[in-house]
């Protein structure tokens, strides 16, 4: 079928139903819903009007579609609730109210929101995480189940869709307005630490939970329990890894990110390290530093770790956004080169169930000084930690992807012996969306993988690669199948299969001896020094389209037009799209466009 896909973002969701829709076959197009009310229902007529599509399909949109498009055409539209819930908040409240499941609705446009009829529905348990990161995994899952069953019925030309009517006793409809700012605040002198970590949990991405710190506003995002450190209630009593750990009625929590508060008529604002955006004014505070290796019993939060099981080791990391600064490539670089130290056969990079990478930290590097001797560090530091695993021989070196990937960190995970993704991952093997021509050595690795002509359509497309995709054109080795709870079950039980096989020594033996012909052919220090002569280039030249385009994904400015790339795309994977792509201002940082009025990090 040709199916219109309409979205207020290209955000994970999205993406994964366009490439899986894709795989399935079908010719897929989209339309971003970003811009003022008349000319955004301008533009999806003239969509509709050209793409002629069989079925229009909302994964994520903030507006109504006009009544004239709902009503000649099919539209339906996923919502992140159980049948019944209304409302634009539906996983906030589910987080606040403490769900133990949920579900995700796909429903037809109608004259009301999210009162159309049902097409389809899933559900799923809430593990205690944050919103973004249930949206990416156990949202993101059920949801394509449903649009699945959803497409399958409205081509079957049979399906009569269920009617959400006050006739129907197993249907509670719970319409809920918008989770406010006043329902979010902490109270640090009477709130507990898990009362604190569920608001934070609720607003962890979008849009934070507004608070006072230092004598000025700041949205608070993300939130870990510490176990050990005390205070007095809303203290601030220690740093680590470039977050703040602040004091609770009965404990303490990490905080990642901080974002100040936009002033009237002033710029928008954006995320950055705790520590990094209260420079200047943060009080001399101890660093506590967690101790790497994870079985030693102290439990605490940090973003790397390491642990052991058998012969295999695993370093696992996790980064706000996917995002990777300079001083977090510098960190986790001595940590895999500790781990290098160990006597295992097998070393697991990843492992955890969300982002795996997504490149350099483009919000820090927005916020230097110069962005460009900042930019040029952190695609050093990026090159360094990824030289450290392609230089790797003495054991095999596994990637695995429990969440997406983009830009960068696909190249990070492509230096690896073996990819494995969990099967909802989402793959955006490219750069040129943010007018960078890439580096972490991936003109070595992405043709050793794929060859010329698909590494080629892959980062000239710019478009995202489900993880089955990704195994039949030879950019992963393995999905894993499971709950995004279970990857990290599951990648151990495999790691450690893998390293207790005798096939493991004959491997990296012949694994050393293809990089020894590999270097002698031509040096690893050749493709960094060819795409980094690129990459100054376009960081140190204030023309270069970097500089707008990055500024435009961390500012959240709205696109301008559709991005001709997203304008229709063949059913195969690594076919050429229908218009000629070009260089757009959507960004793929996070693989997501960035409209400033309805931007969201999921």
């Amino acid at each position: 079928m040709h199916i219109l896909i309409v979205a207020s973002a290209f955000n994970s969701l999205t993406q994964r139903v366009h490439a899986e829709l894709r795989d399935r076959g079908h010719a897929v197009a989209v339309e971003l819903a970003t811009r003022d009310a008349s000319a955004r229902d301008a533009s999806l007529r003239r969509a509709v009007r050209e793409f002629a599509p069989d079925l229009i399909l909302a994964p994520l949109l903030k507006t109504a579609i006009p009544r004239d498009v709902w009503a000649a055409h099919t539209c339906l539209v996923v919502h992140p609730g159980p049948p019944g819930d209304r409302g634009p908040s539906s996983l906030d409240w589910a987080i606040h109210e403490d769900a133990e499941t949920w579900g995700v609705t796909v429903l037809q446009a109608d004259e009301e929101m999210d009162a159309g009829d049902i097409w389809a529905s899933a559900t799923f348990a809430v593990p205690r995480v944050g919103k973004s990161d249930l949206y990416r995994n156990e949202v993101s899952d059920a949801a394509l189940r449903a649009v699945h069953l959803a497409v399958e019925r409205f081509a079957s030309g049979t399906y009569v869709p269920r009617a959400q009517t006050g006739g129907d006793e197993g249907l509670r409809i719970r319409t809920r307005p918008y989770f406010r700012q006043e329902r979010r605040r902490i109270d640090w002198e009477s709130d507990s630490t898990e009362a604190v970590l569920r608001k934070l949990r609720a607003a962890d991405s979008f849009p934070g939970v507004l608070d006072e710190l230092l004598g000025d506003e700041w949205f608070l995002h993300g939130g870990h329990p510490e176990h050990e450190l005390r205070g007095r209630p809303g203290e601030l009593v220690a740093v680590r890894a470039g977050a703040v750990c602040r004091a609770t009625t009965d404990g303490a929590v990490w905080i990642p990110e901080l974002r100040p508060r936009r002033s009237p008529g002033g710029p928008a604002t954006f995320k950055l390290p705790a520590v990094t955006a209260l420079a200047g004014r943060l009080p001399a505070l101890p660093e506590h530093p967690a101790p790497l290796h994870e079985e030693r019993g102290r439990r605490g939060w940090s973003d790397i770790g390491y642990r052991e099981v058998g012969q295999a080791g695993f370093l696992s990391f996790s980064f706000p956004g996917g995002a990777m600064s300079t001083a977090q490539c510098r960190r986790l670089h001595d940590a895999y080169r500790m781990a290098c130290g160990r006597p295992t056969s097998v070393l697991v990079l990843g492992g955890g169930r969300d982002f795996f990478s997504n490149g350099i930290h483009l919000n820090v590097i927005e916020a230097a000084a110069d962005p460009g001797e900042e930019s040029w560090a952190n695609i050093n530091a990026m090159d360094d930690l990824v030289e450290a695993v392609l230089t790797t021989t003495d054991r095999l070196v596994v990637s695995a992807v429990g969440g997406n990937a983009a830009a960068g960190g696909v190249m990070l995970a492509l230096a690896a012996d073996e990819i494995w993704c969990r099967s909802g991952a989402v793959l955006n093997p490219h750069y040129r969306l943010m007018g960078l021509y890439g580096s972490e050595y991936w003109t070595y690795t992405l043709p050793r993988r794929v060859g010329s002509a698909a590494a080629d359509r892959l980062t000239g497309d710019a478009l995202p690669l489900s993880a089955a995709a990704a195994v039949r054109l030879g950019l992963a080795d393995r999905t894993v199948d499971c709950a995004a709870e279970s990857f990290t079950d599951e990648v151990t039980r495999l790691a450690a299969r893998l390293a207790a096989s005798p096939a493991a020594q004959a491997r990296t033996a012949a694994k050393k001896a293809e990089r020894d012909r590999d270097e002698a052919h031509r040096p690893l220090a050749d493709y960094r020094e060819q795409e980094l002569a690129v990459m100054r280039r376009t960081f140190f030249d204030p023309r270069s389209s970097y500089h707008a385009l990055r500024r435009a994904f961390v500012h959240k400015d709205p696109l301008s037009d559709r991005p001709p790339h997203l304008a229709a795309a063949a059913g195969s994977v690594g076919e050429q799209p229908a218009f000629e792509p070009g260089v757009t201002a959507l960004a793929a940082h996070d693989g997501a466009p960035v409209p400033k009025a309805c931007y969201q990090q999921q």
